[in-house]
């Protein structure tokens, strides 16, 4: 496999993280077992982010499925929301009423002493463009969301938070699988290995 540089030229690319294999993050994959099933809804205009955390998220969690899209037509999304008790990690956002957003379902703290019997709903996007796929897709909108709980100050230095408290993709689902399953512990290493893909990330701006 191989990308096209811009010049003309094609440079090879790793067929597991997608990226130039000079810039491959294949070394910071770090599987960790999980009870709770996660779906990553990605935006297109992630997928080549070289900042984005999701592919790495997506290489260390062995039940994630990872869809790219903006819009998902309701057949093909509805079955990937089916069987299990889905949740949506995305905060209650002041403002959803002044779009057409109903407020969601409540959460029900109960549902964490079940966790194999949930799905975690995730979108990777900025702030804006996660908004933008609540608003296009009236399914995403029905889910129950899950708050976040005293979480830690992100470690994700190479992008521009636009508020205090918000965490990367990989980020926000670690800490919401540490919360739901209860274990800090056993996704803590994949917390580490997010620090290696950031210092990795961090080299590239500082040697450009």
């Amino acid at each position: 496999m191989s990308t096209d540089t811009g010049t003309g030229a094609r440079r090879p690319s790793c067929a597991v993280c997608l990226r130039p294999q000079q810039t491959c993050i294949c070394r910071w994959i770090a599987p960790v077992p999980h009870a709770l099933e996660v779906l990553i809804l990605q935006h297109p205009l992630e997928v080549a982010n070289a900042k984005g955390s999701a592919r790495l998220l997506h290489l260390s969690l062995p039940g994630s499925k990872l869809i790219v899209g903006e819009t998902f037509a309701p057949a093909a999304l509805a079955p990937l929301l089916e069987g299990k008790r889905s949740v949506l990690l995305y905060p209650d956002t002041a403002g959803d009423h002044s779009l057409g957003i109903p407020a969601p379902p409540p959460f029900d703290p109960g549902w964490a002493d079940q966790a194999a019997s949930l799905c975690l709903v995730v979108l990777d996007g900025t702030w804006r463009k996660s908004r933008k796929m609540l608003y296009l897709n009236p399914l995403l909108q029905q889910l129950p969301r899950l708050p976040l709980r005293d979480t830690p100050p992100s470690h994700y230095l190479i992008r521009k938070a636009h508020a205090p408290d918000q965490l990367s993709t990989l980020e926000a689902t670690c800490y919401a699988l540490m919360q739901l399953e209860d274990d800090r512990r056993r996704f803590q290493p994949l917390i580490d290995a997010f620090d290696g893909f950031v210092a990795q990330q961090l080299r590239y701006v500082t040697t450009a």
